[in-house]
Parts: structure tokens; C-alpha cells; sequence
């Protein structure tokens, strides 16, 4: 009896002690557990502090805390792509004159400044704009669609140029600096400005033709311009870019629905193939007349018609009692000293006038095209 009394008594003790023990390791592999995730989250919190963005997905609008780390970001090469007709001309010269402007002014992420020249040859402005000349696609190439020589203008200008700095912001001939301009860019996530009609999820059946894998959302609504992002990304993206704008255009379908902002689809299915992700800056430009406040904006794209009566009213598809659309030049430059806008009128719209008669003004010859 004495035997099986103490033989029950071990073994109690000894499922006593083993449940003591199990009681100890589950509750350290928790208190592990516990600590293990506060560090990841301190780490992956620090690391999103470091980047400035306030959050780990790239694709969002600016936050403040990126606004108030910009002063740390290394310099980029401003570059446009320009023809030789007089239309591109007189647009690249103001652009210009906006740079040099605001280039040296605090807060200016601004390094040096080329115009690629996608004509073949050299033109009257080589000295007044630091200008690299490249080749036009092949005769017939384009079909008429003088714009997917920009791609292939950004392929050779990447492959033989050589550029100091380590981002390039991609930029259009009817981009006016408003401010100085920092670079938005965070590490490898490139920033640029999202189109409201650039719509790849509404557009999805077409789109699949040239991103048949990975989710819609990884084409992000953009165009190439503006866009600030690292040289050694954007050469990978160059090539790509350039097939897909040539295979859309060759796509009837694509063609006729993506129409005059096609390449602009190419350079966001380029950059998804990549697996490039973009973070999309609302402030980096507006568009008069439909942006009518300035805010904190950095860029005035000019491609709309302003078109007002004389009581300030838009009158958007009617020429307007005052006007100013760009395409009104198109053999010769704008006149200086521009009618101002009547009372009434946005501040974008006025801030554009403004800005080019500064310029007309100031540039020398200005109309010896």
C-alpha cells in the first residue's frame, strides 16, 4: 500500500512539475512574442519616420513629415523633350527663364537643366538652353503621334549623356516653376502627380493586354511628367516604356481609347512591370482653368484653354471674350505684355499670364524664332 501510495505521489509531483514547466515556456514564448513584435513595430515605425512618408504603402498623397525632411535629398536633373518647331520653342524658352528663377532659391532641390532635342539636329536655341540633340524615331514610326519620340528621346538621352546627378524630374515645354522645387522623391519610390483621367482599373481589359500579371492597382494613374525619380531606375524603365507606347499605338483598340494621353499609359505599365510604385503628390502642379487656387503648388501646366466672358465666367468649348490657349501659337510666339484676365478670374489663371509676360519680357529676341 505504502508503495502505491508513493508511486501516485511521484507521479503527481511529476506532472505537477511538468505542468509548471509548460505553464513557464508558454507564458516566455509569449512575453518573446510580445517583444519581438513592439521591437518590429518600433523598427518598421522608425523606418517609415526615416523615409518621411507616415505610412509603408508609397502610393499616397504628401504628408507633413515628408515636407519637413526634404532639405536632406540629393539634387535632380531637370530634362524636357522638345521639337524644333516654333511651338515647342517659345514654350521651352519660358520654362526655362521660370527655372534659372527659382533654381538657386532656398528650399530648391534644382540641379542642372537639358532640353533633349528629338529632331536630329541642332536649332537657333543651342546656346541659350543647354540642349542634346538625339534621333527621331524612324520616318512613319509614330504615325503621326509626334509624342512617342519622347520615350525613345529618353532612352538615348540615359545611354549617352552624361549626368551628374543622381534623380532626373521628367518635365514638359508648358511647365512654369511657380516655387522652388525639392525633391519629393523618397529613396527608390519615385514622385509623381496623379491624372483624374488616367484610370487603369476602368480601363482594365485593355490594359491586361500589356500587364497580363499582378494586381491593376500596381499601375498607378499617372503620366511620365511630372515625375521626380532616381536615373538608375528610369533607364531601367526607358526601354520599356518606349515598346509599350509603340505597341499600344499599334493596338486599335488602345489607340482609339487611350488617344492623346496613350504614352502616358505606357510609362505607368512600364514602370508596373518593373515593379515600380510611384507616390502621388496632388500638389506637385494644377491645371488652369480647372485648378483654380494655387495652394502650395510647385508647377502651372498650361495645357488647357482658358476661355472667359468679360464677367469672369468660364466659358470652356467657346472662345471666350478673354482667351489664352497656348495652341493660339502654334507658327508664332505669344506677344508680349498679354491682355490680363477681367476681374473675377482664378488666381492660377491670373498667375499664368502673369508669368509669361514676365518672361516675353525678359528674354532676349524674343521673337526671333
Amino acid at each position: 500500500m505504502r508503495n502505491f501510495t508513493n508511486g501516485i505521489g511521484r507521479r503527481n509531483i511529476s506532472r505537477g512539475i511538468l505542468f509548471l514547466w509548460v505553464v513557464l515556456t508558454i507564458g516566455f514564448c509569449l512575453a518573446t512574442y510580445s517583444l519581438t513584435t513592439f521591437l518590429l513595430i518600433r523598427i518598421q515605425s522608425t523606418r517609415i519616420s526615416d523615409h518621411g512618408s507616415g505610412r509603408s504603402d508609397p502610393v499616397m498623397e504628401m504628408p507633413e513629415t515628408r515636407k519637413l525632411a526634404r532639405g536632406s535629398n540629393p539634387k535632380f536633373h531637370v530634362v524636357v523633350t522638345a521639337t524644333d518647331a516654333i511651338y515647342s520653342k517659345w514654350q521651352c524658352r519660358i520654362m526655362y527663364y521660370w527655372y534659372k528663377k527659382v533654381k538657386d532659391l532656398p528650399g530648391s532641390g534644382m540641379g542642372g537643366f537639358t532640353r533633349v532635342l528629338h529632331s536630329g539636329r541642332s536649332d537657333n536655341l543651342m546656346e541659350e538652353i543647354p540642349t542634346f540633340v538625339v534621333d527621331p524615331l524612324p520616318n512613319g514610326l509614330d504615325r503621326g503621334y509626334v509624342v512617342l519620340n519622347r520615350p525613345w528621346a529618353f532612352v538615348q538621352w540615359l545611354e549617352k549623356a552624361t549626368i551628374e546627378e543622381k534623380y532626373v524630374l521628367m518635365a514638359e515645354p508648358d511647365h512654369l516653376f511657380v516655387r522652388p522645387l525639392p525633391n519629393l522623391a523618397v529613396g527608390k519610390y519615385p514622385v509623381a502627380f496623379p491624372f483624374f483621367y488616367i484610370k487603369p482599373a476602368e480601363n482594365e481589359k485593355i490594359v491586361r493586354k500589356f500587364y497580363p500579371k499582378g494586381s491593376i492597382s500596381n499601375v498607378d494613374p499617372i503620366g511620365n511628367s511630372p515625375v521626380i525619380i532616381r536615373k538608375s531606375i528610369l533607364k531601367k524603365i526607358a526601354p520599356t516604356w518606349m515598346n509599350v507606347s509603340l505597341r499600344i499605338k499599334n493596338d486599335t483598340e488602345a489607340d482609339t481609347t487611350f488617344g492623346w494621353v496613350q504614352e502616358m499609359y505606357a510609362y505607368a505599365i512600364a514602370s508596373a512591370l518593373h515593379g515600380v510604385k510611384h507616390i502621388l503628390h496632388k500638389e506637385f502642379m494644377v491645371q488652369p482653368p480647372w485648378d483654380q487656387k494655387l495652394g502650395d503648388t510647385y508647377i502651372i501646366h498650361y495645357t488647357y484653354g482658358c476661355d472667359y466672358n468679360m464677367k469672369g465666367e468660364l466659358t470652356y468649348g467657346k472662345i471666350g471674350e478673354w482667351r489664352f490657349d497656348k495652341r493660339t501659337y502654334l507658327s508664332n510666339p505669344p506677344p508680349k505684355n498679354l491682355t490680363l484676365p477681367p476681374p473675377g478670374i482664378p488666381e492660377t489663371v491670373v498667375r499664368l499670364v502673369t508669368m509669361v509676360n514676365e518672361a516675353t519680357a525678359n528674354i532676349p529676341g524674343w521673337e526671333n524664332l
